[in-house]
């Protein structure tokens, strides 16, 4: 699976359980942690699980195995690391204080949008 079709694939899945304000974030060049991050805020810590869930469900199903999954218990913030594609799943308020998008992207950058383009 290429990067776009991955790309794809996580924001489907987040769009299948109703994920709020999806944001595809390009981070090559600037991290060698992954190439893309893609950040969701779910509505509740019930929401926030089950669209990770649902993210992981669809990679396996497309071939990719999830390199770990963290922040399950707490549920306010789960991390989804599909190596290429990082996937940030918050609560509003959390995401809100670290404010991820304003890290990662410079002055007058924007994300790639919730399609991947």
């Amino acid at each position: 699976m290429n990067l776009e079709q991955l790309i794809d694939l996580v924001v489907d899945a987040l769009e299948d359980v109703k994920a709020v304000d999806i944001r595809v974030v390009d981070v090559r060049g600037k991290t060698a942690i992954t190439d893309i991050m893609v950040i969701a805020s779910g509505t509740s810590d019930r929401h926030v699980k089950a669209l990770a869930d649902n993210v992981v469900i669809k990679a396996k199903e497309g071939g990719v195995a999830p390199l770990g999954v963290e922040g399950q218990d707490s549920r306010d913030w789960v991390l989804v690391d599909l190596n290429d594609v990082v996937v940030h799943v918050m609560l509003p308020q959390v995401r809100d204080f670290y404010n991820l998008e304003k890290l990662w992207l410079q002055d007058g950058q924007d994300s790639l949008g919730a399609e991947g383009e």
